[in-house]
């Protein structure tokens, strides 16, 4: 009967004991996300029930399965041992990722919520997600060398490993030398505030937004929903143009070619008309004046200012557009024209007509033959 008994004991007790725990975990998260409202941590710590459960049943049964008596236990002890062991470790793994990303991502929310600057909360942003990485990168690494580490022959292997780790880590070192020098420009680009998450960047004549960042590379979304994935050693050796770094604020031009006759002082007045009716023109400046001139046109400037880098592309388009529309239907002669002129046959071509005149000419007389 007690043989009967002990492994119903043993795993069933390890059952309910798990199940109770989770319980009363998730009961205590709940009430502290209750009276805590304003800090989403105790509601987000919730999704951690599964590996702590996980965790907590697989070391319960590491220290207790061989209490259970069954032979088929007793005939392969080391090999059971040796999987609750690696459950463990990865349990524990699982759990402690699960709880950093928890902690990051609660910690995220509240300095958003709290924090009106976007250009700091994208950097923050950066930031927590490049050092969420490398704990997640850390950890599986531990995880992997403790498993690793539980089977008896690798520990020899190891050894010997260890022996030699002088050379490996030169030759390491040397092969992934491209590797390791993204992996430190990603540090930089993190902590020293180069680019953010979310920031309007030009990269090799390409403008787009900065849409996801990590230890070795980063992608950026163009304007035509494209994905250009560039090396983070780019954004450390070579210039770029960060086009929300210092505000978000920016001023656009607009470049019209017209003939010398076009009417400035009215384009002025529709110039203000134009931006007046535009919902993406901040109000902040504007300006319109000839920048240059050539023998056939002029060049004339519009200055206009938006919010961000959307709004000042819209805001240059609608100038643009609306511009060129008023001039065509009120003021056409302000239109750049193409003279052009019969050009005039040179002399060799007048030689050769005349000749070719004088022939036709003498070939209506009869030839002279000689003859009387």
């Amino acid at each position: 009967m007690e043989n009967a008994l002990r492994p119903l004991i043993v795993l069933g007790g390890t059952v309910l004991l798990t199940l109770a725990l989770g319980w009363v975990v998730d009961l205590v998260l709940r009430r502290a996300d209750h009276r805590h409202p304003e800090t989403p941590l105790w509601g987000l710590l919730r999704r951690c029930g599964v590996p702590l459960q996980v965790l907590v049943m697989a070391s319960l049964l590491r220290g207790t399965y061989r209490e259970t008596g069954w032979r088929l236990i007793e005939s392969y002890q080391s090999e059971i041992g040796r999987v609750l062991s690696l459950v463990v470790i990865g349990s524990g793994a699982w759990l402690v990722v699960r709880v950093v990303s928890v902690v990051v991502e609660s910690s995220y929310a509240r300095y958003a919520t709290s924090t009106r600057d976007p250009a700091r909360v994208r950097r923050v942003r950066t930031q927590v997600t490049l050092m969420m990485r490398i704990v997640i990168a850390v950890v599986v690494v531990v995880a992997v060398a403790a498993m690793l580490l539980t089977f008896p022959d690798l520990r020899s292997i190891g050894t010997s490993m260890l022996a030699s780790a002088g050379i490996i880590g030169i030759v390491a070192g040397v092969a992934a030398q491209s590797t390791l020098s993204n992996l430190f420009a990603g540090f930089q680009i993190a902590f020293g505030d180069m680019v953010r998450i979310g920031d309007t960047v030009v990269v090799d004549g390409e403008w787009g937004v900065v849409e996801e960042v990590t230890l070795t590379f980063l992608a950026v979304r163009t304007w035509d929903e494209r994905r250009i994935t560039m090396p983070v050693s780019y954004f450390t050796a070579q210039p770029f143009e960060n086009w929300s770094r210092g505000g978000v604020q920016m001023t656009g031009t607009v470049f019209l070619q017209l003939d010398h006759c076009a009417p400035v002082p009215l384009m002025r007045e529709k110039l203000q008309e134009i931006l007046a009716e535009c919902s993406a023109w901040d109000g902040r400046d504007w300006s319109l004046a000839v920048t240059d001139t050539t023998p056939t046109t002029i060049e004339v400037r519009a200055v206009v200012t938006a919010k961000d880098a959307d709004d000042i592309w819209k805001v240059r388009c609608a100038v643009r557009e609306e511009m060129v529309a008023w001039l065509a239907a009120h003021h056409p002669y302000a239109l750049p024209r193409i003279v052009g002129e019969v050009a005039a046959p040179s002399r060799t071509l007048a030689a050769r007509a005349d000749a070719g005149d004088g022939r036709e000419a003498g070939s209506d007389r009869e030839p002279d033959t000689g003859r009387g």
